[in-house]
């Protein structure tokens, strides 16, 4: 078993991406070497731009949208490069697939979400197949979509998303309009025909965004089709089954797949026991806290956490200064003053060059539903080189 003797406290980040990274930066920078020494571990090398993947099938990004970990992690993290296999909260160890356990006195969970195309039955085949099917969520998928979309001449385009809780909810909108006006733009509208399915009431869930959404896409006769749950898909005849019996056939179909919790997390600790309402997916921490309900030494932000949030890189970024605030508090044995009201943002492109930001809270729409070209220039001219030289290194330019 592998300790520091050195350092008064040993946090362990799990998972560097967006949460974890901006968390354990932030942590170096409040503490001093001889109060902590930072450690994260993830199993993978590469930090990917997400918001780049529904980005890049229609060429608004350039297709490399990832850094190394090592270089955008603060010299003083150490990174290990493993999977995690488990966490043992009562003995405060982390053990990992191929090196030695890892001994914490604080803990960061900021694993994420398991993406599972296994979980629906025809997704992985159809995405292998010869037609045009991409889960975009997916790096790779998100890469082949662009051919894709340049040899489309015209037919049905489907966007669904699971009967699971999903990152980024905005992003299949996003999909969905930008593959609209991208149609427009190339002169073969006409001959396509737009749907997006959700197994919920709307396809947004937040006012007064909701309403404004319903105008554009009434205008551009955009399809929705709710309350769809996808049951099975069947890439032979090209058809999308929904549990009643719906079903829609497509000629070029962008599914969300599945996501879950971890299963390191949920099936090797038990971080995640105790919350019924998400089936044991994800770790059960005090919404506004963000320490765990059970260990005091705990903490989770980003999509592996129960907290009722929308699940974006802008809800982990306030709240990794959340957790850093805190988990110093309780290494110095004060209260735990800092809260997370909840924020989240989404900016939902809803065409080239126009955009309108979505931002919300636990209790409250904040930002007008206002769709201009100002805010598609901040989403894809300005985030991507305020989240790479600020979010992930621990600064924060931005309110």
């Amino acid at each position: 078993m592998y300790k520091y003797q050195v350092y008064m406290d040993n946090i362990v980040v799990l998972g560097a991406g967006s949460g974890g990274a901006m968390t354990a930066n932030i942590l170096r920078r409040k503490l001093d070497r001889d109060e902590a020494h930072v450690t994260i571990v993830d199993k993978s090398t590469k930090h990917f731009y997400q918001p780049s993947f529904y980005l890049v099938p229609f060429g608004y990004l350039d297709p490399d949208q990832s850094r190394d970990v090592r270089d955008i992690m603060h010299s003083d993290v150490e990174f290990v490069h493993d999977a995690v296999a488990g966490v043992d909260p009562d003995a405060q160890t982390v053990e990992l697939e191929e090196t030695d356990d890892l001994e914490y006195d604080y803990l960061v969970v900021a694993t994420g979400h398991r993406l599972a195309p296994d979980a629906t039955p025809g997704m992985v085949e159809a995405w292998e197949g010869p037609d045009h099917v991409y889960p975009f969520y997916h790096y790779e998928a998100a890469l082949e979509m662009k051919e894709g979309l340049e040899e489309f001449d015209g037919g049905t385009f489907v966007v669904t998303q699971p009967n699971t809780p999903i990152k980024c909810p905005g992003a299949p909108l996003k999909m969905t309009m930008l593959a609209d006006d991208y149609f427009r733009r190339r002169g073969i509208r006409d001959d396509v025909e737009v749907i997006m399915t959700r197994n919920a009431e709307h396809h947004f869930g937040v006012q007064p965004y909701r309403e404004k959404l319903y105008e554009l896409w009434d205008e551009r006769d955009i399809q929705f089709e709710a309350n769809f749950s996808v049951e099975e898909i069947d890439p032979d005849a090209g058809v999308i089954h929904a549990a009643d019996g719906r079903e829609i056939d497509y000629d070029f179909y962008a599914p969300v797949s599945p996501q879950f919790g971890q299963e390191a997390i949920t099936e090797n600790s038990p971080l995640t026991e105790g919350d019924d309402e998400n089936d044991g997916q994800y770790v059960t921490i005090d919404q506004y806290t963000l320490q765990h309900t059970e260990y005091d030494d705990v903490f989770a932000l980003g999509d592996c956490e129960n907290a009722p949030h929308s699940k974006t890189a802008a809800a982990a970024r306030k709240e990794a200064h959340i957790v850093s605030k805190n988990l110093v508090s309780a290494m110095n044995d004060e209260p735990l003053r800092a809260e997370y009201s909840g924020y989240a943002a989404c900016p939902l492109l809803t065409e080239k060059g126009k955009a309108m930001m979505a931002e919300f809270d636990y209790e409250d729409s904040i930002s007008a539903p206002v769709n201009s070209k100002l805010n598609w220039i901040l989403d894809v001219n300005i985030l991507p080189s305020v989240y790479w030289d600020a979010w992930m290194r621990g600064y924060d330019p931005l309110p």
